[in-house]
C-alpha cells in the first residue's frame, strides 16, 4: 500500500531524525556568541558551517553575507513554477552567551540528550530553542518536503536570510535587508524564532509589539544647591521628572500623551473569544512575573494588555542625592528613561514626534531638558483571516492533529523590518515552549517538538503553493 503524504513526511523524518540532531549537534557546538567578541571567529564559523549544511541539503544558493558586524547567511531554492508564491523564512544563528558557571548543569556548548519520564527526549545546549534548533528543522522539513511529492525542488520559491546579530540587537538588519531587498523579495516572511503556548497546546503568533525608547535629561541650577537658602523660588528638575512620570498615565492606566492611541488596530469580538480561550493561569503567571498583582488598561485582560495593546513603561529615573543619610539640595539634573510598547497601525516615529511635544509641553521655565531616542522597531500584524495565515494553521494542525490556537507576542523583533521594506506579510512558524528557557542556563529543546516544526514546515510549502491567492509579484 502507498504512504500517503502525511505519512511519508512522518516516515522520512523519523528515518532520517537521528542525522538530523547529530548536524544539529554538531552546529550548536559552535558558541556563535555575537555580543562577545571573543567570539567574532565563532560567528563567522557559524556560518560558514550553515552554508555548507544548506548546500549539502540541495539549496543551489547559500553564501555568507557579511554586515558591519556579525556575517548573516542567505539561500535560495527556486521552485520552477513561474506561477509559485516566494516564501522568505527568517531565524538567527548566533547565541546568547552562557558558561558552566552561571547555572549551567552540563557544558552548554556540548549538546546533550536527556530521555523524559513521559517517554520522550529533550536536548540541552545553547541556541537548541533560540535559535538554532528552529532554524535547521527546515532543513529536515524541505527534504521531507521533497521526498513525499516527488518533486526536485521546493513547491515555493523558498528563501533563507538567518541573521548573526538578532542577540545583539540587530544593529545592521534594517541596513542589511534594505541593501539587499531586491534579493529577498518575497510574498510572504515565516519566522521562525518564536514559540507555542506549550507542550499540549499548539498555537500560531499572528503579531509582535514594535517599540520606542527614549531617555530625557533634566537640567536644573548649573550645581546643586541649598535647599534652604534656594528651595520654593527656584524649579526643581527632580520635581520635575516626577511630575513627567505621574502624568503619564490617567486613573485608567491609559496613556495620556495626545494621539497615542489613534489609527490602532483593536482587537475584534472574534479575536478577543480566541485569547478567553487559552488556558490562562494568571496565578501561574504572576509568579512567572516575580509580581503580586496584575495592573494595566482598564476594560483589557491581562493577556490582551500584553499581546494587543500599546504601553508607556517608566525603565528608570535617577537625579538628587542617593547616598545614606539626607543631604537637602535641589539637584541640578535628572534623569527618565520610558520605553513605549507599539501596536499595529502606530508609527514610532510619530509617537516620537508626540511624545516629544508632550515633555516640551510640561517643562517649567528654569528648567532646560534634552530628549534622545534610540532605534525604533515597527509592530507587525497579520489578520486572522489571511490565506497565508491560513496555510500555516493547517500544516501545523497536520502535524498536531489537532486545533491550532492563535497568541501574539508582547516584545518586539526584527520581523517588522521585514514586512517594512518588503511590503511582505510576516507569519511565525515556532514550536518552542516556555520551558525551553531562552536565554537562561539549561537552555533545551522538545526533540518530539522539534520534529513536528519539521513537519509542519513539509506541509506548508505544498499549502502555500496550492491555495496563494495573492499573485506572484516578487521575482
Amino acid at each position: 500500500m502507498s504512504l500517503t503524504p502525511d505519512s511519508a513526511v512522518r516516515t522520512y523524518i523519523d528515518t532520517h531524525r537521528a542525522a538530523f540532531l547529530d548536524d544539529l549537534a554538531e552546529w550548536l557546538r559552535i558558541p556563535s556568541v555575537s555580543a562577545q567578541p571573543d567570539h567574532d571567529g565563532d560567528v563567522r564559523r557559524s556560518a560558514d558551517w550553515l552554508v555548507a549544511k544548506l548546500r549539502e541539503t540541495g539549496f543551489p544558493v547559500a553564501e555568507v553575507w557579511p554586515t558591519p558586524g556579525a556575517p548573516a547567511v542567505f539561500a535560495e531554492w527556486p521552485s520552477g513554477d513561474p506561477e509559485a508564491p516566494t516564501v522568505l523564512v527568517y531565524g538567527h544563528h548566533d547565541v546568547q552567551p552562557a558558561a558552566r558557571e552561571d547555572g549551567w548543569h552540563t557544558d552548554p556548548f556540548e549538546p546533550v540528550i536527556v530521555e523524559t519520564a513521559g517517554g520522550g527526549a529533550r536536548m540541552y545546549a545553547r541556541g537548541a530553542a533560540d535559535d538554532k534548533g528552529q532554524v535547521f528543522f527546515h532543513t529536515l522539513g524541505v527534504r521531507a518536503h521533497l521526498a513525499a511529492t516527488g518533486r526536485t525542488a521546493p513547491a515555493v520559491n523558498l528563501k533563507l536570510l538567518v541573521e548573526g546579530e538578532e542577540e545583539s540587537g540587530s544593529p545592521n538588519f534594517r541596513d542589511l535587508v534594505e541593501e539587499r531587498a531586491a534579493r529577498l523579495a518575497a510574498d510572504v516572511v515565516i519566522v521562525s524564532d518564536t514559540g507555542m503556548w506549550s507542550e499540549t497546546t499548539p498555537t500560531v503568533c499572528t503579531g509582535m509589539r514594535g517599540v520606542a525608547d527614549c531617555e530625557i535629561e533634566l537640567f536644573g541650577p548649573e550645581q546643586d544647591i541649598h535647599s534652604g537658602s534656594f528651595g520654593g523660588a527656584v524649579p526643581n528638575p527632580a520635581t520635575v521628572a516626577a511630575r513627567l512620570v505621574a502624568a503619564l498615565h490617567d486613573e485608567d492606566e491609559r496613556v495620556t500623551i495626545p494621539g497615542f492611541y489613534d489609527g490602532i488596530a483593536e482587537l475584534s469580538p472574534a479575536e478577543r473569544e480566541l485569547i478567553a480561550e487559552l488556558p490562562f493561569d494568571e496565578a501561574e503567571w504572576l509568579r512567572t512575573a516575580k509580581s503580586h498583582g496584575t495592573l494595566g488598561e482598564a476594560g483589557y485582560s491581562t493577556l490582551e494588555r500584553v499581546w494587543a495593546r500599546p504601553t508607556a513603561e517608566l525603565n528608570g529615573i535617577g537625579g538628587g542625592y542617593q547616598g545614606p543619610g539626607g543631604k537637602t539640595i535641589i539637584p541640578k539634573g535628572a534623569q527618565l528613561k520610558l520605553s513605549f510598547r507599539l501596536v499595529s497601525g502606530q508609527d514610532p516615529y510619530v509617537i516620537e514626534a508626540a511624545v516629544k511635544d508632550w515633555v516640551a509641553a510640561r517643562i517649567p521655565a528654569g528648567i532646560r531638558h534634552e530628549i534622545v531616542f534610540g532605534a525604533p522597531t515597527r509592530p507587525c500584524l497579520t489578520p486572522l483571516d489571511h490565506p497565508a495565515l491560513q496555510s500555516v494553521t493547517r500544516a501545523m494542525g497536520r502535524a498536531f492533529g489537532e486545533k491550532i490556537r492563535y497568541t501574539r507576542e508582547g516584545g518586539s523583533g526584527p520581523a517588522a523590518d521585514l514586512q517594512d521594506v518588503l511590503g511582505a506579510p510576516v507569519l511565525f512558524l515556532g514550536i518552542s515552549v516556555p520551558s525551553d528557557g531562552w536565554h537562561a542556563p539549561n537552555e533545551k529543546i522538545e526533540l518530539d517538538l522539534l520534529l513536528k516544526g519539521a513537519e509542519a514546515g513539509a506541509y506548508l510549502w505544498g499549502d502555500l503553493a496550492e491555495n496563494w491567492t495573492g499573485g506572484a509579484a516578487h521575482r
